[in-house]
């Protein structure tokens, strides 16, 4: 089984079930089973309160119209710890949803990120996390696989999951290789051949998770990087699917 475990849905507050529709027509083609969705229906890197409730309500109702196929998680600000706690306890701990999401906003190394990150533990869910590092800097509240490697030492007994392989996957792969509560989703970016063996050679084929990032970017694109990779199937099994349902719970 085939899972992405790193989707968008761009689309008006009120087309949910459209977004939906546009979707899963090219995971069909693909054979994704499942995809799993953040975010909301627009990027907003410094949401207020009430922005990460109703991004977090739209990932709900994306589920809902498709429940055999989606699954969601709560959009958590460090900003706004409070109201991420709520949504938390609303959509995992008596919901649907099965992780949390964040996204730029704070560094994940700011202590504020703590509550979310304890949170998440104890429901036993994962946290993906944003991580780039830009030749141009990164944006303000941007995280680096350094800042997560400090959210996750303090945090042993949380799951992570290092979106994107820290941007310049290279170095973001070996940063968090002894941190085994961190996994690495291989999305976004181009599609480079070695980025996949890289994951697998560095943390382990049970650590590495297919995701492409759609749909900013292609599902097919980023399915080649594990499709075409050099690795055995037993591991590249692993990375298409049963790492997530593993990390995630499905």
């Amino acid at each position: 089984m085939i899972v992405d475990c790193h989707i968008h849905l761009y689309g008006e507050p009120d087309a949910v079930a459209a977004s939906v529709e546009r979707l899963l027509p090219y995971a069909d083609r693909l054979d994704i089973a499942k995809l799993i969705v953040s975010l909301g229906h627009a990027l907003c890197p410094k949401p207020d309160a009430a922005r990460i409730a109703t991004d977090t309500e739209y990932v709900v109702r994306a589920v809902e119209c498709a429940p055999d196929r989606l699954e969601g998680l709560v959009y958590a600000s460090p900003n706004h710890v409070d109201m991420s706690l709520k949504l938390m306890e609303r959509h995992i701990a008596s919901g649907p949803l099965k992780g949390v999401k964040l996204w730029i906003c704070r560094k994940c190394s700011d202590p504020a990120c703590d509550p979310i990150a304890a949170y998440a533990g104890e429901l036993g869910v994962p946290i993906l996390v944003h991580t780039w590092m830009k030749s141009t800097g990164n944006s303000p509240g941007e995280s680096t696989s350094y800042d997560l490697l400090e959210l996750a030492t303090r945090h042993p007994q949380t799951a992570f999951v290092m979106a994107h392989s820290g941007g310049d996957w290279e170095r973001g792969l070996r940063t968090v290789a002894d941190q085994t509560n961190i996994c690495a989703d291989i999305c976004g970016g181009d599609p480079e051949a070695g980025q996949t063996e890289y994951g697998v050679q560095w943390l382990g084929a049970e650590r590495v998770l297919y995701g492409s990032d759609a749909t900013g970017r292609s599902l097919a694109s980023q399915l080649g990087k594990v499709i075409g990779a050099s690795i055995s199937d037993e591991d590249r099994r692993l990375v298409l699917g049963e790492n997530a349902v593993r990390v995630f719970g499905l």
